[in-house]
């Protein structure tokens, strides 16, 4: 089994291997330098865009691994687990499980993880949800899409529409989760949220609602109405593209 030398630190104090004091073994070899800075230049130039998945996880791994040549592992890592965005959003005990991975490694990719949740996030919040929609959308596939489990999530909403609060409610096994409409009112109450939004994943991947979403939606649409709060919509994220209650006309149903 191969075996990759971590740093002990995950922002050591010369990103530029060529400038790293040499191991043991000696300095970085030129090639590889060179192949980090053609990789630098292009990201530069093109963006993302430009790079495969393999390339631009190659740069992540840039800092965890900065004196190994990273490529064979950002392979690995998508042969295992099928693309960029699955490879971050994969679990440490998952991702420890791919030869050459460690704590580096695994702390690099969850700093990258947490750094896109945060920034689609800050693109929502305070914002008015119908002028933010694609935005919205975004941010739920970013933060829910390649989830193993379902999550359920709430998005409060003011007499405006503008987005006060997004909470995770509750967290299930593969194809349930549990929701209880007098706890999703009460927080709504505490909030002084006017409307919600309801948000939850599909771990299959199939946005279709089962006859257990109509129902649970039907419920919590019952009791915030009774108390004077409007639900907006269901939102059920896939893999690849969401369902939205409203737009499939199932409120009609609930």
């Amino acid at each position: 089994m191969s075996q990759f030398a971590e740093i002990p630190s995950l922002f050591p104090d010369h990103d530029d291997v060529a400038d790293a004091p040499p191991l043991a073994k000696g300095r970085v070899p030129s090639y590889m330098r060179d192949h980090r800075k053609r990789l630098r230049e292009r990201f530069m130039t093109g963006g993302a865009a430009a790079m495969p998945d393999y390339e631009l996880l190659e740069l992540v791994l840039f800092r965890a691994l900065p004196r190994q040549d990273v490529k064979p592992l950002a392979r690995r890592l998508i042969d295992t687990f099928g693309d960029f965005n699955r490879v971050l959003s994969a679990r440490p005990t998952q991702l420890t499980q791919v030869d050459g991975v460690g704590g580096a490694v695994v702390t690099e990719l969850k700093v990258v993880e947490a750094a896109a949740h945060r920034l689609s996030r800050a693109k929502v919040m305070q914002r008015h949800v119908v002028s933010s929609w694609n935005a919205l959308l975004d941010y739920c596939h970013t933060t829910m899409a390649h989830r193993e489990t379902e999550q359920f999530r709430i998005l409060f909403l003011d007499t405006k529409n503008v987005l006060i609060a997004d909470e995770e409610q509750a967290q299930g096994t593969l194809d349930h989760v549990p929701v209880y409409p007098r706890e999703v009112v009460k927080r709504a109450l505490e909030l002084n949220a006017a409307a919600l939004i309801l948000v939850h994943n599909h771990p299959s991947g199939d946005p279709t609602p089962s006859p257990a979403d109509i129902e649970m939606t039907q419920k919590i649409n019952v009791a915030a109405n009774a108390l004077g709060v409007t639900l907006h919509d269901h939102l059920i994220v896939g893999k690849s593209c969401e369902l939205s209650f409203r737009a499939e006309g199932l409120f009609d149903v609930v």
